[in-house]
C-alpha cells in the first residue's frame, strides 16, 4: 500500500491571519513559516498591469477609494495597503504579480477574479510565463469563461475549478472541459462523497478556507490534497 501524500498547507492571501492580506509581507511570512503554497488574487489596473488584490474596490485593504480598474499602477503605488491591519505594516504597497513571483519561490495559486475578462487572463499568463513560473503556478477561478480562455492559450497551465455550489456535477464537467487538475471546494461542501467523486475524476482536492485544527484534521483524514488557511502556522507542525 502506498503512503498517503501529506495534505498541503496553502497560505490564503499569504499568512493573512497575522499580516495584511495579499501583500509581500504576508507572502514572505508564509514562506518563512514553511507553507507549501501561497494563494493570491489578481486584477488589472487601468493601464493593464496585473496587481494582487482580492476586492474589486480599494476601501477595505488600502487608503484608496473606488474600483481597482480605475487606477493606474503608478497611482496604486502611492497607496498604503498595510495600516488597516496593524501600524507596523504602514506603507506596505499593493504588489504586482511579477513582484510576488520574484519575491517568493513557493508554488502559487493565482485566482483570476471573476469579471476580469480575456484581458486579465492573457496578461496574467504573460506575466507568469515571463517570470518562468508556469511550472509552479495553479490558475483558479469561479469564472468558467476565464478557465476556458486560459486553456485556449496554453495546454500546459495547471487549472483549478473554484466551486461553492452544492451540486458538484457541473464542477466535474467543467474540470473535464478545461482539462483541470484540481477542484477547489468551499469547506462546507467537502464531504466524503464529494471528495471521493473528485478523486475518482483524477482531481486534486483543495479546500477553503480552513482555520481550525479540528477541521484540518478531519479533511486530512478524508484525503484532501490541500487546505487554504489564513493561519498556516496552525497546521504545519501537525
Amino acid at each position: 500500500m502506498s503512503a498517503r501524500v501529506p495534505t498541503q498547507v496553502i497560505a490564503h492571501r499569504g499568512a493573512s491571519g497575522t499580516c495584511p492580506e495579499n501583500t509581500l509581507a504576508a507572502f514572505r511570512h508564509a514562506e518563512a513559516l514553511g507553507a507549501h503554497m501561497i494563494e493570491l488574487d489578481v486584477q488589472l489596473t487601468r493601464d493593464g498591469e496585473v496587481v494582487v488584490m482580492h476586492d474589486d474596490t480599494l476601501e477595505r485593504t488600502t487608503d484608496g477609494r473606488g474600483p481597482v480598474g480605475r487606477w493606474t499602477l503608478a497611482e496604486l503605488r502611492r497607496l498604503d495597503a498595510g495600516s488597516w491591519f496593524a501600524p507596523e505594516f504602514a506603507g506596505e504597497p499593493v504588489p504586482t504579480l511579477a513582484e510576488v513571483l520574484r519575491a517568493v519561490r513557493l508554488p502559487v495559486n493565482v485566482e483570476l477574479k471573476a469579471g476580469g475578462g480575456s484581458g486579465l487572463v492573457a496578461r496574467t499568463l504573460a506575466v507568469v510565463e515571463e517570470a518562468g513560473a508556469l511550472a509552479r503556478v495553479v490558475f483558479s477561478s469561479f469564472d468558467p469563461d476565464a478557465l476556458l480562455r486560459l486553456r485556449t492559450l496554453t495546454a500546459d497551465a495547471d487549472l483549478g475549478v473554484l466551486w461553492a455550489r452544492r451540486v458538484l456535477a457541473p464542477a466535474l464537467d467543467l474540470a473535464r472541459r478545461v482539462a483541470a487538475r484540481g477542484l477547489h471546494l468551499r469547506k462546507t461542501l467537502a464531504s466524503p462523497k464529494s471528495l471521493a467523486a473528485a478523486r475518482e475524476a483524477g482531481l486534486a482536492i483543495r479546500v477553503w478556507t480552513v482555520n481550525e485544527p479540528r477541521e484540518f484534521a478531519s479533511l486530512r483524514a478524508a484525503g484532501a490534497s490541500g487546505v487554504f488557511t489564513d493561519y498556516p502556522e496552525r497546521f504545519l507542525l501537525l
